[in-house]
């Protein structure tokens, strides 16, 4: 009897399965800009919709609060039936601009299916109190980074502070979520491009809204606020890292791509914008293939092309220190990123002698401000302390937060140009965080061999004995018998030691056997060395950013607008509300 019913039961699954599927609604279209998008009023931006099956250009339709898209945009479009031979149609306006302010629908059809978002248009019509914007950008910096600045170069006695950071001594705040439209957890691409651009994107891309379209420069565009405020403005833009110029954060101000790691079409895309000021790392992609140690792919010479359009370029900090007078300036120091503070100022480690004469953030600051200034009509300068982030990862706090406090000397630098000004919107934020905390101290004179041994926590956790800081905030000394205990909470499988890296920047995990990243041995046999399996996949070689909200801080005109908590889109808006970047608003 079973053998009977077997196959009429396979019938019903059978059948029961079909008519589920086709009672599932067929694929919607996706409308870029995405539901819930901020624009500003006057920019530039992309429309974009795909059409799933990939049907015919009269058979779709796009509409804007019920009229033609086109129509309302002023813009031809440009349709593709099988977009780079794929299974969906799109429906392209390039470079749209709205100038009204107000809510807008998009609604896309094609047969029975049918998709549409909502766009808010905003202007700033209230604000235009802000000649001046500098966005000082901690790549990772994260509440336990500002903790650790704070003690190290201020002390730390009886729960006082024996200074304030330059960083935290602002009168607005406000906590800032970051993560992106594809994934809770974002990247510095993403991330800063949420800042540069209004619109949240996805991760490795920057400039642009993650479509299905091939190629990484395919994807719609939308305008960043470096490319809006010299074509609607005329004011001065500069972008200053301690990172590889083309590195995720310091792209963000110029680029459109769907793949960070795309170096030479960053340089182009530099090139094309043409900030006023250009300095970091990462000199072999702006050179002529043809020329020892580049990394391009074209005879392109990009370093002439700037001198050659007026630009004034450094490689060193002395030649950065001569520079003063310049009207623009590109300053390349190094192949790769800039070493941290820890290794210039104390240790010598890293490539120190290989590049013996770079200059640190705040020479860079001080340049930057000296240039961008002249410029009567304005400035927006972005300032990066990008290895925060690179030493987060590699799980060595120490080099971390003696960045944090390069970055904060910067910070009192622009701080100091701005007070007498009163014109200057100053912000200072992480563009993403890491699961990072400060759980007490480890102190050598504690009994037991274990590192575990070592650590107080609560009443235990003593006054680390780091000696006092110089007058740039850094101790001279980070090897002390009684150490902040600072945790990591995503690690590779690693040696934990419970001290600072002295012969160079950490590295927890090493290729293994099979591909996989294991310990670094040359960490294990340290004298108490605590072996950690990792709590990430095995393909990890080091620690990976989190979704924690990240601390804003932020002085001069407009930042009374940055409270409560808020999403990383609203940092360009308020911005642009400092500045007043609407249609009629000074342009």
């Amino acid at each position: 009897m079973a053998r009977s019913l077997a196959p009429r039961a396979a019938l019903f699954v059978v059948s029961t399965l079909a008519l589920t599927v086709a009672a599932l609604p067929a694929a919607a279209q996706t409308i870029y800009p995405i539901d819930r998008a901020e624009i500003l009023a006057g920019s530039k931006f992309d429309l974009k919709v795909e059409f799933p099956g990939a049907p015919a250009a009269g058979a779709a339709k796009v509409t804007i609060n019920g009229q033609d898209a086109a129509a309302v945009l002023g813009k031809p479009v440009a349709f593709q039936e099988r977009e780079d031979g794929q299974g969906h149609s799109a429906f392209w306006v390039r470079d749209a601009v709205i100038t009204k302010p107000g809510r807008y629908t998009v609604e896309a059809t094609a047969g029975d299916r049918k998709a549409s978002v909502t766009w808010e248009v905003f202007d700033t019509q209230a604000g235009g109190k802000a000649k001046n914007v500098i966005l000082f950008i901690g790549d990772g910096l994260t509440v336990a980074h500002r903790t650790a600045a704070r003690i190290l170069a201020k002390g730390l006695k009886e729960g006082k502070y024996g200074g304030e950071l330059a960083i935290d001594d602002m009168p607005a705040m406000a906590l800032v979520s970051t993560s992106g439209m594809d994934a809770v957890v974002t990247d510095s691409a993403n991330a800063m491009s949420a800042y540069t651009t209004g619109h949240k994107s996805c991760v490795n891309a920057m400039g642009v809204y993650c479509s299905l379209s091939k190629g990484n420069l395919a994807h719609p565009k939308v305008e960043t606020i470096s490319e809006i405020v010299k074509r609607s403005r005329g004011m001065a833009v500069g972008v200053v890292t301690n990172t590889e110029i083309e590195d995720a954060t310091p792209a963000g101000m110029v680029a459109h791509t769907r793949r960070r790691a795309d170096y030479n079409d960053i340089v182009d895309m530099f090139w094309a914008v043409k900030p006023d000021v250009i300095m970091g790392g990462g000199s072999p992609n702006f050179l002529a293939k043809s020329t020892p140690g580049s990394k391009r792919t074209d005879d392109t010479d990009y370093i002439k092309r700037f001198e050659e359009t007026g630009w004034k370029f450094v490689s060193t900090r002395t030649e950065l220190d001569a520079a003063k007078g310049a009207q623009k300036l590109l300053g390349l120091f190094h192949t790769g990123n800039l070493d941290g503070a820890l290794d210039r100022f104390v240790l010598k480690k890293g490539t120190v002698d290989k590049f013996p004469d770079q200059p640190d953030l705040t020479d860079q600051v001080r340049a930057a401000l000296d240039v961008l200034s002249k410029n009567d009509k304005g400035f927006v300068l972005m300032v990066e302390s990008g290895r925060i982030d690179k030493y987060s990862h590699s799980l060595d706090w120490e080099r971390a937060v003696y960045d944090t406090i390069m970055l904060d000397n910067a910070v009192k630098i622009a701080k100091d140009f701005a007070a007498p000004r009163n014109d200057t919107l100053i912000v200072v934020v992480g563009d993403h965080a890491h699961g990072v905390s400060i759980i007490g101290t480890y102190d050598d004179e504690r009994p037991g061999q274990r590192l575990r041994d070592k650590l107080g926590v609560y009443e235990q956790s003593i006054v680390p004995n780091y000696p006092a800081a110089n007058a740039a905030g850094y101790p001279d000394k980070v090897d002390v018998s009684r150490r902040l205990a600072f945790m990591f909470g995503s690690y590779p499988d690693w040696c934990e030691t419970g001290h600072p890296y002295l012969s160079g920047e950490n590295v927890p995990a090493v290729a293994g056997p099979n591909k996989d990243f294991i310990a670094n041995e040359a960490y294990c046999n340290v004298p108490g060395a605590a072996r950690r399996e990792g709590n990430l996949p095995q393909s990890a070689p080091q620690g990976v950013h989190s979704a924690d909200d990240v601390v804003l801080t932020a002085t001069g005109p407009g930042s009374e607008l940055f409270r409560g908590r808020i999403d990383n889109t609203r940092v360009f808006r308020i911005m642009a509300t400092a500045l007043g970047l609407s249609p009629g608003n000074g342009e």
